[in-house]
């Protein structure tokens, strides 16, 4: 991976491909591998841009206060890209929309894959959830923590791990656990996300949601292709919270039209 370092530390980056500048935010329990499976076939018409968000993968933990959609951009300048398409599973959905509300003017359009909404009011089952990973890393459990996130997350609520693909666990274990060994500097000094308007954003929106993931995911889907104007709701069958790992070659079929608009 190439480093781009600045005062707080570094970013790690992979950029492949050539033509119009695609950029895949990963979720928070992952790094930029868990696009393995897609951004090849994206790279054959885009410039495919993947990086690990601060305190995942090979990305340093923050040594101060920082702001996600502030890392993207300066990201972005640096490789000297003005307007993007930004695609983001889970946390690096929100990501994805906080920097489209903090820069519009550099987003050509918006793909929001399983993303959290701020203040939900989160079921019993993502409570329950929470606490175990809390309880597990006061202890210092990393293992039981990895545990309670892969069951989440990767299995899920609606299946059992003889339906989840083989490898799948694996693949994902060791950025799990460099992101939850990182989680506290991250809490501590990240200044959280964008509070603004979704019906301001004016770019052509995607929003995707497994069908098999927890339902409050899907639930929240809804909530923002109703807030985003004009925006593309699809549910993926196949798939749980990871869809681009569940149902690579579903999404493609979606996600090409969608960045050649």
């Amino acid at each position: 991976m190439i480093t781009l370092a600045d005062d707080l530390g570094h970013l790690s980056y992979v950029v492949a491909g050539d033509g119009p500048p695609v950029v895949l935010v990963h979720a928070g329990i992952a790094d930029h591998r868990m696009w393995d499976a897609v951004a090849p076939a994206l790279a054959r018409r885009h410039t495919v841009i993947r990086y690990d968000l601060r305190g995942f993968g090979e990305s340093a933990p923050p040594a101060g206060p920082f702001r996600e959609s502030d890392d993207l951009r300066r990201l972005l300048d640096h490789l000297g890209h003005e307007r993007v398409r930004l695609v983001g599973s889970s946390w690096g959905g929100r990501v994805a929309v906080d920097f489209t509300l903090t820069h519009p003017e550099r987003v050509h359009s918006l793909a929001v894959l399983a993303a959290p909404w701020p203040r939900y009011p989160w079921s019993a089952g993502m409570i329950a959830y929470d606490e175990a990973e809390t309880a597990a890393l006061a202890a210092g459990d990393l293992d039981a923590a990895v545990r309670v996130n892969l069951d989440m997350w990767v299995r899920g609520p609606a299946r059992s791990w003889d339906e989840v693909a083989p490898g799948t666990a694996d693949r994902l274990r060791d950025p799990l656990r460099t992101a939850l060994a990182n989680q506290a500097a991250v809490g501590e000094h990240s200044q959280g996300v964008a509070t603004g308007d979704l019906a301001t954003i004016t770019v052509p929106a995607l929003v995707g949601a497994g069908a098999l993931d927890v339902p409050d995911f899907r639930d929240i889907a809804r909530r923002y292709a109703a807030a985003i104007p004009g925006a593309t709701l699809v549910e993926f069958p196949t798939a749980g919270h990871l869809v681009p790992v569940d149902a690579p070659t579903e999404l493609l079929a979606v996600l090409e039209p969608h960045l050649a608009e």
